[in-house]
């Protein structure tokens, strides 16, 4: 199973909308990351992301660009912030073993998952950047394939301009 991990682009801060959607830069930002996931010719069989609308926007920018139905998005609280990262695991049980399955959530729980998976480590997640775990045997720990930061991203975007 192919895991990639996204943590939602840059949001607005709580005083200027409680809700926190992505502010306009972040818009661009996740724009320039999808592109990039685009360019890298990356496809998913399942996008799943928190109900938190920055991530619900995130989700489903990246989903436009690589042609997935926004209607498939799975939306689950497991991706929530503070969520346990066992949720996540379980609900992936019933993923096919060759399963690419992006999720894109929030802080702590994308680091917390991440070290569950590696058994141990830290990885330190930036908005709008992706993480791919490949994960072979749920009995043993993930590898870490590659970790790339939005602008790492945006320069793959910007060769298809």
């Amino acid at each position: 199973m192919q895991l990639y991990l996204m943590q939602h682009g840059l949001a607005l801060d709580k005083q200027d909308d409680p809700e926190r959607p992505l502010s306009p830069a972040g818009i661009d930002q996740v724009r320039e990351s999808s592109g990039g996931i685009r360019h890298l010719r990356l496809s998913f069989d399942l996008i799943a992301a928190s109900p938190k609308r920055r991530a619900q926007q995130t989700a489903a920018l990246v989903a436009e660009a690589v042609r997935y139905p926004y209607s498939d998005i799975l939306t689950t609280e497991a991706l929530l912030p503070q969520a346990d990262p066992e949720e996540v695991l379980a609900q992936l049980e019933n993923e096919a073993d060759d399963s690419r399955i992006l999720l894109v959530g929030h802080l702590p729980l994308l680091e917390a998952l991440t070290t569950r998976l590696l058994g141990g480590g830290h990885v330190a997640f930036e908005q709008a950047g992706l993480c791919l775990l490949e994960r072979t045997d749920p009995a043993a720990p993930a590898c870490l394939r590659y970790l790339l930061t939005a602008d790492h991203l945006s320069r793959f975007s910007a060769k298809t301009s």
